[in-house]
C-alpha cells in the first residue's frame, strides 16, 4: 500500500503478537495522517476528520520516496500488480505515480476511500477517482461501500458504485468484499445483493468482468 511500510511481519504460530504496522496509532487511517489543524482538520486530508482516531501520525509519503519508488520498479519485472490504498487527498500524488509507472499495473483499493461524505468531499473524492481512472494502467477494486458510509442506504451505495463505474467502466473494475472487516457495517448478503442490484443493467459479460473475469486475470488466478 502507498501509505503503508510494506515490510514483511513473520511470527512463529504459537503467540501472535501484534505486527508493529498495525498497532494503535501506526496502521489505517494513522498512515494517511500528520497532524490535525486546531479545527479538527487535516490539511491535505479533511476526509480525515470524519474517522476514528484522526489525531494521529503520518510519515513521509512513500509515493516519493526513492527507495521505495526503487522497489515498486521491480514488480513489473515479475508480472505483479500494486494495490493502491489511499484517500481522495492523497490523489494527485497517486496520478503521479502511475504516469511514472506506465508499464506497472495498480488497483486501487475500496472505490479510493470516499470517507468525507459532505459534498465538498465527495465532489473532491470524484474527481480524483476520474482523473485515476483515465490512466490505463489503473483499475479499481469496489469493495468495503460500508467502511465509509456506514448509516449507509441502497441509494447511498449505488452512488458510490455507479460514481466508480462512469469512472473506470466494467472492463477496469472488480467487486470485492473485504469481510470479515465490511461485517462491522453489513453483512455478506447485504453486500452480494447490493452488487447484484446496481448492476442489473449491465450486460452479462460486463456483470461477469466484474465479478469474476477481472479479478482473476489481474490477480492471477486459477
Amino acid at each position: 500500500m502507498a501509505g503503508d511500510a510494506g515490510r514483511p511481519c513473520r511470527h512463529r504460530r504459537a503467540r501472535r503478537r501484534p505486527c508493529p504496522a498495525r498497532l494503535p496509532g501506526r496502521g489505517g487511517a494513522a498512515r494517511a495522517a500528520s497532524r490535525l489543524s486546531p479545527g479538527g482538520r487535516h490539511p491535505r486530508h479533511p476526509e480525515l476528520a470524519s474517522r476514528p482516531g484522526a489525531q494521529l501520525r503520518r510519515p513521509p509519503d512513500r509515493m516519493d520516496d526513492p527507495a521505495w519508488r526503487r522497489g515498486l520498479a521491480r514488480l513489473a519485472g515479475h508480472g505483479l500488480s500494486f494495490d493502491l490504498m489511499l484517500y481522495p487527498g492523497q490523489m494527485a500524488d497517486a496520478l503521479r505515480l502511475v504516469r511514472d509507472f506506465p508499464g506497472q499495473t495498480f488497483i486501487l483499493n475500496h472505490c479510493g476511500s470516499p470517507a468525507d461524505r459532505n459534498p465538498e468531499g465527495m465532489a473532491r473524492w470524484r474527481a480524483g477517482l476520474a482523473a485515476l481512472g483515465r490512466e490505463p494502467n489503473v483499475h479499481l477494486k469496489i469493495s468495503d461501500l460500508v467502511a465509509y458510509d456506514q448509516d449507509w442506504t441502497p441509494d447511498s451505495l449505488r452512488d458510490v458504485v455507479l460514481a466508480c463505474l462512469d469512472a473506470f467502466g466494467p472492463g477496469r473494475s472488480l467487486f470485492a468484499s473485504d469481510f470479515p472487516v465490511a461485517g462491522l457495517h453489513a453483512s455478506f448478503d447485504q453486500v452480494w445483493d447490493g452488487f447484484k442490484a446496481f448492476t442489473a443493467d449491465l450486460t452479462p459479460a460486463e456483470q461477469r468482468a466484474l465479478f469474476h473475469d477481472n479479478a482473476r486475470r489481474l490477480y492471477r488466478i486459477g
